[in-house]
């Protein structure tokens, strides 16, 4: 892509692409709105061509912040802005308009790749990935695909080494972990292309590789106190408190997933050996759980009085009517937002307070409990122990427990 282009050509550009893809008139209308405002302001420092440095002036004249800053207080507009300086630097550079964020509403593939794509989702179906990890798989798989439609590819057998290296100086600016997960997709993908002939050679080979480091973040806890507190805070004589009470003891005793909460049927309880029988949605593996007192009752409780008198198969359904299940991508955190504002929760700055985040304070009680990892893996449901060593990471008073006295060392030597 020619680097200097004149801003007004530029942004014509930029406005001809958002056609192509068919945004809404309306967004047309608001960004084209916009980048007069940067044309005026080009004109006005008697720049003729866009650079990133201009783009960050404007940003910072006109609305106080940076182009390469999002921060939680940003309102959604202010964000919109800084999106839509970044897109010209996109496009400037890469001469397409990039996709940073999966799309909420239901993607629609370009013609050219429709057959193809049908054709990997199935082969994906047959290899029995989860519903969750497809679902990940194929958004992020979308991303390269956008850039081939973008870039005019007709058909998979036109991809070639440098359209690839081209699309990894597209991803470079993503998270470390995002960019190794795209890359991911688009090898699997290339790799499906090759062995069903798709392409005469195996392009999965000649896609850059990244150093990628296990190094997890570490995960966010919960003071227990809290825990309780927001318990306590339910309403158990309200036909939806009952349901929210189960929901949370599920997830804070048991640290089942909420994907699994969401599909859980009346018959994976079983009340004779007092037990929850399910086929995990993430991982496909079979997992049995205790039905605790506590639970048990919470249980009893909201299938006897709240839940709705229906033939549906699912535990938890909506006390409206049609009385539905959740939806697909509902991740229940609008429940603890309710009870942890009534308790009058503080939830510290950038602490995340999700339903994940109770998983990840039963594990970090259960390892001061003293209880062993493989252990604390199996009533996760995590496949590899790996995935439980992140929590040696909040065990800092286990871990304080191991260190070694030098002057007791150097004494037992003598």
């Amino acid at each position: 892509m020619e680097t200097k282009v004149p801003i007004e050509k530029l942004v014509a550009k930029v406005l001809a692409e958002f056609k192509r893809l068919n945004y809404s008139c309306r967004y047309l209308a608001r960004i084209k709105n916009f980048y007069k405002e940067v044309i005026a302001f080009a004109a006005e420092k008697n720049e003729k061509y866009f650079t990133e440095e201009l783009g960050s002036e404007f940003l910072k004249e006109k609305y106080d912040c940076k182009t390469n800053i999002y921060t939680k207080e940003m309102s959604v507009t202010l964000k919109n802005h800084i999106r839509k300086i970044r897109i010209l630097g996109d496009y400037q550079l890469h001469g397409v308009i990039v996709r940073r964020v999966v799309r909420r509403t239901r993607y629609i593939k370009p013609p050219q790749f429709e057959k193809v794509l049908a054709a990997y989702d199935i082969e994906c179906q047959r290899r029995d990935y989860s519903k969750r990890g497809l679902y990940s798989k194929m958004n992020r798989l979308f991303f390269f695909i956008d850039f081939l439609d973008a870039k005019g590819i007709k058909d998979v057998s036109q991809i070639t080494p440098q359209l690839l290296s081209d699309y990894v100086k597209v991803i470079y600016v993503n998270h470390e972990k995002n960019i190794a997960a795209i890359l991911t997709a688009v090898r699997t993908f290339l790799k499906f292309l090759y062995l069903n002939e798709y392409t005469e050679r195996d392009l999965s080979l000649d896609l850059p590789k990244q150093r990628n480091y296990y190094s997890p973040a570490i995960p966010s806890v919960w003071n227990p106190e809290d825990v309780k507190r927001m318990l306590q805070s339910i309403d158990r004589g309200n036909p939806a408190e009952k349901r929210d009470y189960a929901i949370l003891l599920l997830v804070v005793r048991l640290g089942i997933r909420v994907s699994d909460i969401r599909t859980l049927k009346l018959c994976n309880l079983n009340w004779n050996t007092k037990t929850i029988e399910i086929q995990q949605n993430k991982t496909g593996s079979h997992v049995s759980y205790p039905i605790l007192d506590d639970i048990g009752w919470a249980l009893i409780d909201y299938l006897k009085n709240s839940r709705p008198n229906t033939d549906s198969q699912f535990v938890f359904l909506s006390l409206n009517v049609p009385h539905d299940p959740f939806a697909d991508n509902a991740n229940l955190n609008r429940i603890i937002t309710k009870y942890t504002r009534r308790a009058g929760i503080k939830i510290p700055h950038g602490q995340k307070c999700g339903m994940h985040s109770l998983r990840h304070t039963l594990a970090s009680t259960l390892l001061a409990q003293g209880t062993p990892l493989p252990v604390i893996s199996a009533i996760l449901g995590h496949l590899n122990s790996k995935s439980t060593y992140i929590y040696l990471q909040i065990g800092i008073d286990g871990l304080k427990k191991c260190a070694l006295d030098p002057e007791e060392v150097f004494n037992h030597g003598e």
